[in-house]
């Protein structure tokens, strides 16, 4: 992925100078050495907005779990392919937005974890989007054609509301 995520809509991109927005874009391999930089990057994304720091520990945790799932699961594992992830803060909001463009996505082929049975009775993995969106406001996903390429990229937003800490 060479250009922003931007390049799949028609609107324009967000800009550092439109009131109470900033938006930062960083790109990183589909590599698990990466995501002590990318905790990094979106904590601070998360402070700057005036998030607390539970909040902000919330979003790093739930970037942190998309991440791995791409690599594991849009990727097959790690590779030298990259996802982008966004930033933008508004006056409410941090919105978080991970772009791969890996195998498809789509989270209604995920089934409802078990949270009720013994430990020792449930399968192993299948809690991440369940966390994901406990930890978030929002979590959406969406299957976008890449701009002048002939493939589709997975879109994850994700969005923690400043008022919204728990």
């Amino acid at each position: 992925m060479s250009e922003s995520i931007f390049q799949f809509f028609s609107q324009p991109s967000p800009s550092d100078d439109a009131e109470g927005q900033s938006l930062q874009i960083v790109k990183y391999p589909a590599q698990f050495r990466v995501l002590d930089d990318l905790r990094e990057f979106v904590g601070q994304q998360a402070e700057t907005c005036g998030l607390d720091e539970k909040a902000s520990y919330a979003v790093q945790l739930a970037v942190d779990e998309a991440f791995t799932n791409i690599i594991e699961h849009a990727y097959g594992g790690e590779c030298d392919k990259t996802i982008e992830c966004i930033c933008q803060c508004t006056p409410d909001c941090l919105v978080v937005t991970l772009v791969d463009c890996g195998n498809p996505f789509n989270p209604n082929d995920i089934p409802e974890p078990d949270l009720v049975s013994d430990l020792e009775d449930r399968q192993v993995g299948g809690l991440g989007l369940y966390f994901m969106r406990q930890m978030m406001d929002e979590v959406s996903f969406r299957v976008v054609p890449a701009a002048g390429k002939n493939t589709e990229c997975n879109l994850l937003q994700m969005i923690k509301r400043k008022e919204n800490v728990g």
